[in-house]
């Protein structure tokens, strides 16, 4: 199956036309009018429906409740933002607490290595379906081992704020942990076949939007309690409207390369002459450098929870590094008690944009777009063949890149700058409003929409 959806992070670039042809209101309605997309649209819902179902269904763990968990981990960032991107299946101890998380990180690990290792790329390109089915096998293997890493991290998160458990409680946490992450896969692999969308990254804006009442009523507690004042979500829904209007903007924002191409005369018929266009979008890494730089950000403090935490010699080093490069440090930085860590805020900023431009070149090969006009005897006006229209290419995706770079950083970033401009703790939910969240409930939003709208646009012409 493929990886796809998030402003073409996954799967192969942010090429395509990004704008959609119909008002989004008369898109739904013949939608619905349709038997055919009306059937996959209810069966869209019902796997949704089994999913928020699954996030209820906690595994068994004696003498640990939810709100034990949120007593000792609501200050804690990492928490809340695993917490709020799985639907809050993590507080819960869901079967579904790791959600897609496995799968995700898999297939970039396989896309990077197919990139970079020829022969996997090779027998990709050249063994069809065949060697797409074995590359999925891959991935699914690679998806278990996942599962069972990145279960033992959150097995270490919550033991850093709820006690230690016994091995037998680990392993079963682990066993349901990873049982659930693949039947979570496949539910997403049954609504791409049987739905509409991609089913992984419709699985992921489920889990996000599912979060979202939840955060919600943790704003409005606050807000009944005293600790926040109406002015301050004021502020609040302000920023989130503004942050959504842009990264709807930016997310169909692309550059369009006008291709001219050659015509030829077939027999007595003159086949091509006309123009079309290589459209480039505006974020085409999507959300793959928010994913690596967080990743990379809060390892540190991961290894020093599973190392001892501030017990040992070295937890207390990973967490003092962590500490340090975190964009909003739990400790005092040099005795100063950062809200926000300019220096987190800065490292955090370079890896997006060194992650933008380290993804945006294995998967856009500026030398074989180039060849294959060429070949195809098609041509950018005012741009000669080969190594100019090569330099031409590679020119326009950079400046794309850096654009796009720091647009997602600066919408990354809010959700640290935010808790420090409305003065509003992070535990009442306010990080929601920027980050990888909303970029990929924009992004997902839009793509199916684009899908359905695509299939109504086919069916019309068949007609």
């Amino acid at each position: 199956m493929s990886f796809g959806g998030f402003g073409g992070a996954f799967g192969g670039g942010g090429g395509g036309d990004k704008s959609l042809s119909l008002p989004l209101t008369q898109i739904f309605r013949l939608a619905w009018e349709d038997d055919d997309l009306r059937a996959r649209i209810k069966f869209l819902l019902l796997m949704f429906a089994v999913f928020a179902l699954g996030i209820h269904v906690p595994v068994p763990i004696p003498g640990l409740t939810e709100s034990d968990i949120l007593n000792k981990l609501k200050e804690s960032q990492v928490f809340q933002m695993i917490d709020n991107f799985g639907g809050g299946a993590l507080r819960k101890l869901s079967v579904f607490a790791l959600g897609m998380n496995p799968y995700i990180t898999s297939s970039i690990i396989m896309q990077i290595m197919s990139t970079a290792f020829p022969q996997l790329k090779k027998e990709l390109e050249e063994g069809g379906e065949y060697a797409r089915k074995k590359q999925n096998q891959r991935t699914r293997l690679l998806t278990l081992v996942m599962c069972l890493v990145q279960g033992w991290g959150y097995i270490q998160l919550i033991q850093s704020g709820a006690g230690k458990f016994p091995i037998g409680t680990i392993a079963t946490i682990l066993v349901f942990w990873t049982a659930g992450a693949m039947f979570a896969l496949w539910l997403g692999e049954q609504i791409s076949e049987k739905g509409i969308g991609n089913g992984v990254s419709l699985m992921i804006f489920a889990g996000i939007m599912i979060a979202l009442p939840y955060q919600g009523q943790k704003l409005w507690k606050g807000l009944q309690d005293g600790a926040i004042q109406w002015y301050q979500v004021a502020v609040l829904i302000a920023i989130f409207l503004v942050t959504t209007w842009l990264v709807v903007h930016f997310t169909s924002a692309q550059r369009r390369i006008p291709v001219q191409h050659m015509r030829r005369m077939i027999g007595t018929k003159a086949i091509g002459g006309k123009t079309s266009y290589l459209p480039f979008s505006l974020l085409m890494a999507g959300v793959i450098p928010i994913i690596f730089a967080s990743s990379i950000i809060y390892l540190p403090a991961q290894f020093g929870s599973m190392l001892g935490g501030d017990k040992t010699p070295a937890g207390n080093l990973f967490l003092t590094i962590g500490n340090f490069i975190s964009p909003a440090p739990s400790q005092p930085i040099f005795h100063i008690n950062f809200k926000i860590n300019p220096i987190g805020c800065l490292v955090y900023l370079l890896m997006i944009l060194f992650f933008s431009y380290f993804w945006n070149a294995i998967q856009y090969n500026v030398e074989d777009i180039s060849n294959n006009l060429k070949r195809a005897g098609s041509i950018i006006p005012g741009v000669r063949p080969g190594k100019q229209t090569k330099d031409f290419l590679d020119d326009i995706i950079s400046k794309l890149t850096i654009v796009g770079a720091v647009f997602i950083a600066g919408v990354a970033l809010l959700q640290y700058i935010t808790p420090a401009v409305t003065n509003i703790s992070y535990q009442y939910g306010v990080g929601a409003v920027g980050g990888t969240s909303l970029l990929i409930l924009v992004s997902v939003a839009l793509e199916t929409m684009r899908q359905i709208e695509a299939n109504l646009l086919m069916k019309q012409y068949d007609q």
